[in-house]
């Protein structure tokens, strides 16, 4: 994989195709799950292993598994990486697992995994399916951990549980708060990178019309020396004209 390949897929996982605040995949977790930063970390790096885990195992079979069955196929790969991470959660880490709930299980059909495993890894190499998956998570991390952060602070006064002040907004802790959070989060999201794409796309614009310098001609003339003008010509022949005037007059 060449460093543009990868660069291109990093930036489409952290920001073009931003899972969840370009494409508006995974808004169930989202919602349910971001009222803690916390919790936002715990289901976006679950979801990443899970990602990278099935893109590079589809990948590796994506020749193999029949097209007929491609996606209950997905299904069973996607399930064995999802009872993994239950497991680990629920012997190491008991209060994330309780906090996940009904959420964690239900990863096995989240539309971001099964949309990568159908759109990417079942028709690219292994390690682009891998960076894919990892920075599609990533993306997918970051953003359940602002909104996370975002409620958790207004919400409840803390972050990371750390409590920070007694004053509380208990609208943020509320479903309607994290519908209003998440969609402030989009819409801001959306007018900075259409910012940031208005800017590379002038620089890019302004790179292709620059002129390109003469290198034809020495840069130890000047400039202005070699150029000759049509008056110049003119009056240089006039002097030509007249001097062979004056000779014929003289003989």
């Amino acid at each position: 994989m060449t460093g543009k390949r990868f660069k291109t897929i990093a930036f489409d996982g952290l920001l073009k195709n931003n899972p969840t605040l370009r494409l508006v995949l995974g808004t169930c977790p989202t919602l349910a799950l971001s009222t803690a930063a916390f919790n936002g970390i715990g289901m976006g790096l679950a979801v990443t292993f899970i990602l990278i885990c099935s893109n590079v195992l589809i990948s590796l079979l994506r020749k193999t598994i029949p097209n007929a069955v491609r996606i209950p196929a997905f299904v069973i790969i996607i399930a064995t990486f999802v009872t993994i991470v239950r497991m680990v959660l629920d012997k190491f880490i008991p209060s994330l697992y309780d906090s996940m709930g009904v959420y964690l299980p239900l990863i096995v059909v989240n539309c971001i995994i099964l949309g990568r495993a159908e759109s990417f890894a079942s028709k690219n190499k292994v390690l682009d399916s891998a960076c894919d998956g990892l920075f599609t998570g990533l993306g997918f991390t970051c953003a359940l951990t602002f909104i996370g952060a975002v409620r958790e602070i207004l919400g409840a006064g803390a972050i990371f549980g750390f409590q920070l002040w007694d004053f509380k907004i208990e609208f943020f802790t509320s479903s309607a708060g994290a519908f209003f959070v998440y969609g402030l989060s989009i819409a801001i999201f959306n007018a900075v990178y259409k910012k940031m794409e208005n800017v590379r796309r002038s620089k890019t614009f302004a790179v292709r019309v620059m002129p390109k310098p003469d290198v034809s001609a020495p840069d130890n003339l000047d400039p202005d020396a070699s150029v000759v003008t049509d008056t110049d010509a003119q009056e240089q022949t006039n002097s030509t004209a007249t001097a062979d005037v004056a000779a014929k007059e003289v003989k």
